[in-house]
């Protein structure tokens, strides 16, 4: 799951096991001053491609 606010992306990486929902890993940065004037829209699209960066070996399966 990821999520944007005005100042920050942040994301949090888990896996359910019997319906319950374990972190694996958490991750957030600060927005720069061009990022901040991002819509919305964009600064939530920013945490997806953020989060997919960030949790990639861990997605991708690597060794």
């Amino acid at each position: 799951m990821c999520d944007a606010s005005n100042y920050a992306v942040g994301a949090v990486l888990a896996q359910r096991v019997d319906k319950a929902a374990h972190v694996i890993s958490y991750a957030s940065r600060t927005l720069d001053s061009a990022q901040a004037n991002y819509t919305t829209t964009e600064k939530e699209l920013l945490a997806i491609a953020f989060a997919l960066d960030k949790f990639r070996s861990y997605l991708l399966g690597s060794k």
